[in-house]
């Protein structure tokens, strides 16, 4: 067994990606695929630094004659944790599969939060014709809005399910995954920055409608519909660009371990945390209007969830996993 088999074999043994492996020897990740692709070996600095690792003699890595079988039986270090299970290794074709599918999973969420946010609109446009069944009709269209936003978050679920070895961030990959995975973040970085900055000016401007019409008098359905409508459907807009590029920005992560944080089980939740924010809002709506009968004014709980919800995508989409 050659040396960058037996790098392999203990790595794997040790339960360490490449990267976990590179951190400890203050190298680059590109260096410890090198060294298991037989494309460059350690030198002799690295050699120690491995066997200390690893709990090996140098004769065991440097000796090829020496097989795993003959391998010292020492405990790798307290410092990394032990691994039930040796780590899934990703594949270019892997690879692209689950960001093929974590980008349509990012378009679908997004949708469905928008849907949430604007859930509310026909009932309050419906509103200016004062008609029993106008209002029915409305509250109605709130319920058959919501529907349709849980069967597009529990279907776009699916789309990633098959990849949940890839998301919880116990995983190892092929060479040449990783400078493919990372060539296309930083295509995608541009696209990124412009949807977070987009969606939050969206967010911020969307109260501009409603200042407008209070600015100039305007009074009837312009003022009681229009403007609280063409608010709430600017703050969709300017959600579902934050939801779709942080959710997509995240799958890059996920395949380069940037995500993983001190608890292995932690996942990025952030599609979901603003999907679960927005029902709460329009559960809040929902309650006081009913209990009040004060439709004309309980939109604005929008106004105050829409400063909220800006807020709250500029920290989920700062905050990294380490």
């Amino acid at each position: 067994m050659i040396l960058a088999d037996k790098i392999i074999d203990l790595r794997k043994k040790a339960g360490l990606s490449q990267e976990e492996l590179a951190e400890k020897m203050n190298v680059s990740r590109q260096a410890v695929s090198k060294w298991e692709g037989a494309q460059s070996t350690p030198d002799l600095a690295r050699i120690l630094q491995l066997s200390e690792i690893f709990g090996v003699s140098t004769d065991y890595l440097l000796k090829d004659e020496l097989e795993a079988a003959e391998a010292p039986e020492t405990a790798v270090p307290d410092s990394t944790p032990a691994q039930s299970e040796p780590l899934h290794r990703v594949s270019m074709e892997e690879a692209n599969s689950f960001l093929e599918a974590n980008r349509r999973h990012s378009g679908l969420t997004a949708l469905g939060v928008a849907l949430c946010i604007v859930c509310a609109v026909p009932s309050i446009l419906l509103e200016a014709l004062n008609s029993r069944l106008a209002n029915a009709f409305g509250t109605a269209m709130i319920f058959v809005i919501i529907s349709a936003a849980v069967a597009l978050f529990i279907y776009s679920a699916s789309l990633v399910k098959p990849f949940r070895e890839i998301t919880d961030g116990r995983i190892d990959t092929e060479y040449g995954v990783s400078g493919m995975v990372r060539e296309r973040q930083e295509k995608f970085k541009p696209a990124y920055i412009r949807g977070i900055a987009v969606g939050v000016a969206l967010c911020i401007l969307s109260i501009v409608p409603v200042i407008l019409t209070d600015a100039f008098s305007a009074e009837g359905w312009l003022e009681d519909s229009l403007a609280p409508a063409l608010l709430l459907g600017t703050v969709a807009a300017g959600v579902y660009m934050i939801v779709s590029s942080s959710i997509v920005s995240d799958g890059f992560g996920a395949l380069l371990n940037e995500n993983r944080s001190a608890d292995p089980d932690s996942k990025d939740v952030s599609g979901a945390v603003m999907g679960i924010f927005w029902l709460i809002v329009v559960a809040v709506y929902l309650a006081y209007s009913f209990i009040t009968s004060n439709w004309a004014m309980s939109w604005l709980i929008f106004v105050i969830g829409a400063v909220l919800s800006g807020i709250l995508g500029i920290v989920l989409s700062l905050t990294k996993k380490k």
